[in-house]
């Protein structure tokens, strides 16, 4: 990390993609900035740049920050230089799986709230603004509170990207936003793609209030270099650009920051097949063969995408599976990304719920080494309890969603929830397996040209959203959870529609919810309720979150009860509408006949 006081880096580069080991052109930049007291005694602006040279490279980005003390405050100075190297060093801390928007919001609450803390006889003492910019694969994603500003410069065309907050009052402006000013902390959050060659400029309002946007413009445009720019060069404009705004009157602190994009990933079709494809994949092995050091003691299944088998290490004697892919699939560069997704997520995500992969270096074959889980799958499980009490499902639930909010914490979507999916080992335990189709929100926001149009998951437990073509959420992998819940209740699915594979959903009204006490009087109507909502085609009409699914579905929620009972009796149970509708015409038709 670099900050105000540092001398700032030689050109930084990143050359490590996700996952596997392909030689592609990553992502390249500078950064050089300057900052002034100006006419005052003490410098209250502070700035940080970073792009660690670590395996997160390719997860994080490069950062930028600066940040403007409010000088009312007694410890402006403390607020401004707290603020860009917590930032620095927490954001580089969150967990590679999470998303730049989920990392950054996560550190600035934490930072704002610090700061809105500590008070000096009840007024606020660590007031700052704050904006920072982060370069990742090719895209740019701005963060913003206060009114030091950031603009973006290609071809010479400075663009400002923040807006101001201020407030003016009686010919009289007042900082509208600033961290620590309030426990509710409101950043603008923005994201563009990038181009080689894009300039981003940070300033605060010691320099921009002084020079405009043509006046900058012209500045870097005089001391642009025909090749890319060094952090020597930026520094040097970015001190320009001070000494300028000092020379026309600023009166305030001033710092500017300046991040060159020299090169921006460029992975092609050809190399990202080559980047996971480097090792050869096994051929279908025999009970009694062996791979490496592991030696196959029986056939868990063999199908045509995957093999797994059960396997003993001959080196600690003890039982792991081996799963490897399928010949079928060896020209597939996506289907060869999510296997390796698949052991990465298992490697990373270590939780009691989760099915465990291990590290197998230097291996000459693409197989990945996963936790041996003795039992049986739900759907086994399942055959064997065809009326289970709604404690058994409960406990069932309890532990899978314990599994899922593990991923979910670390930004991942499963996407392929099914009873097969989910072992129930000897002693109860509920273990969730197979993460080849998980979205990983960090991930995600890595360039690459392997996209995949066809909607996740399997037939009859895919959330609707993604038939529509719509991405997916935690709210996807909730409907799932809750038609494996219906499932196990009363062994049906409660939307036939789903259940076809050449389903062809155009809207949410498209589909028609079967009552589970339609198949099953004794459900209580709490019960229905919770899995009713759940269950609702429209995610954002669902539980916003899996634990109050969980919390519906041990405890009666009586609004949803409410919500229920109102629901005319043909919504509630069509079943019993029809009977009695029969039974009615059947009687008027006994009426008519006696009357005759």
């Amino acid at each position: 990390m670099n900050t105000a006081s540092d001398q700032m880096p030689e050109t930084l580069s990143d050359h490590q993609p996700f996952p596997g080991k392909a030689r592609s052109q990553g992502l390249l930049v500078s950064f050089g900035g300057y900052s002034s007291a100006g006419v005052k005694a003490v410098n209250q602006d502070a700035f940080a740049a970073a792009f660690p040279d670590n395996s997160s490279r390719p997860y994080k980005g490069a950062a930028a920050a600066i940040a403007d003390g409010v000088s009312s405050c007694t410890d402006a100075a403390i607020a401004s230089h707290t603020s860009v190297t917590s930032f620095m060093q927490d954001y580089f801390s969150t967990p590679d799986s999470w998303s730049v928007k989920q990392s950054s919001a996560r550190v600035l609450n934490a930072l704002n709230s610090w700061l809105y803390q500590h008070k000096a006889a009840e007024q606020p003492s660590l007031l700052t603004t704050f904006a920072a910019v982060i370069i990742k694969s090719t895209t740019l994603y701005t963060l913003h509170v206060g009114d030091s500003r950031i603009s973006h410069i290609r071809n010479g065309r400075l663009e400002q990207l923040s807006e101001d907050h201020q407030h003016t009052e009686l010919q009289h402006t007042y900082l509208a936003r600033a961290l620590g000013a309030d426990p509710h902390l409101k950043v603008d959050f923005s994201c563009q793609s990038l181009q080689a060659g894009d300039l981003i400029l940070l300033t605060t309002d010691g320099v921009h209030e002084y020079l405009d946007n043509s006046e900058i413009s012209q500045i870097i445009q005089q001391h642009s270099q025909p090749e890319s720019f060094t952090a020597s060069q930026l520094e040097d404009i970015a001190r320009i650009l001070v000494k300028t705004a000092l020379q026309q009157g600023s009166k305030d602190n001033l710092t500017a920051l300046l991040v060159s994009v020299t090169q921006l990933p460029d992975i092609t079709q050809k190399e990202a097949q080559q980047a996971f494809s480097h090792l050869p994949i096994p051929p279908a092995l025999n009970i009694g063969q062996k791979i490496d050091h592991y030696q196959v003691l029986d056939i868990v299944f063999s199908g045509t995408r995957s093999h797994m088998y059960k396997v003993k290490n001959l080196h600690d004697g003890q039982s792991y599976v081996l799963k490897s892919p399928s010949l079928n699939f060896a020209d597939d560069p996506h289907y060869l990304q999510g296997f390796i997704r698949e052991e990465w997520t298992g490697q990373t995500v270590q939780q009691a719920h989760l099915m465990r992969t291990y590290a197998a270096p230097d291996k000459p074959f693409l197989y990945y080494i996963g936790e041996h889980i003795e039992g049986l799958n739900l759907r086994q499980w399942m055959d064997q309890h065809p009326f289970p009490t709604i404690h058994e499902v409960r406990q069932i639930l309890r532990q899978t969603i314990s599994g899922l909010r593990a991923l979910q914490r670390q930004g991942i979507i499963h996407q392929d929830l099914k009873p097969e999916n989910i072992m129930i080992n000897q002693d109860g335990q509920v273990k969730i397996i197979d993460y080849g189709t998980v979205q990983i929100a960090g991930v995600n926001e890595l360039y690459s040209p392997l996209t995949k149009s066809v909607p996740q998951g399997s037939v009859g437990y895919t959330a609707p959203e993604y038939l529509l073509g719509q991405s997916g959420s935690s709210r996807s992998d909730l409907f799932s959870l809750a038609i494996i819940s219906y499932e196990m209740l009363t062994g049906k699915h409660p939307y036939s529609q789903l259940q076809k594979a050449d389903n062809q959903l155009r809207q949410y009204s498209q589909l028609s919810y079967t009552p589970a006490r339609q198949h099953r009087p004794d459900l209580p109507a709490w019960i229905e309720a919770c899995l009713q909502k759940a269950l609702k085609p429209d995610p954002a009409e669902r539980h916003q979150a899996l634990s109050e699914f969980l919390h519906d579905f041990s405890t009666p929620n009586l609004q949803l009860v409410s919500q229920l009972e109102q629901q005319p009796l043909l919504s509630r149970n069509p079943l019993l509408f029809w009977q009695a509708l029969s039974g009615v015409l059947l009687f008027t038709n006994f009426v008519l006949l006696a009357l005759s």
